[in-house]
């Protein structure tokens, strides 16, 4: 199976959920981090934190589940919020 390049993520955390979905939805996939030893994080300042890689038959899967993790992040209220 060839692997192209079907979403960019935007930081560590988001990865490590959407990689904990298609896990458990048995995607195959590679996520690919930006950061380089030598320039640190000058490349994920301009790309994003990095990429995932997959089948392209998976691309529309993927792209629903970044979607989703994005929407959960922004509505989630943070630690120590309140729901009013």
């Amino acid at each position: 199976m060839d692997y192209v390049k079907v979403a960019v993520l935007d930081n560590a955390f988001e990865a490590t959920l959407v990689e904990q979905i298609m896990n458990d939805q048995e995607i195959p996939y590679v996520i690919r981090s930006y950061h380089d030893e030598v320039y640190g994080n000058l490349f994920q300042a301009t790309k994003g934190w990095g990429a995932i890689q997959a089948p392209l038959s998976f691309k529309e899967r993927i792209e629903a589940i970044v979607r989703d993790v994005r929407i959960s992040q922004v509505e989630a209220p943070l630690e120590g919020e309140s729901m009013e």
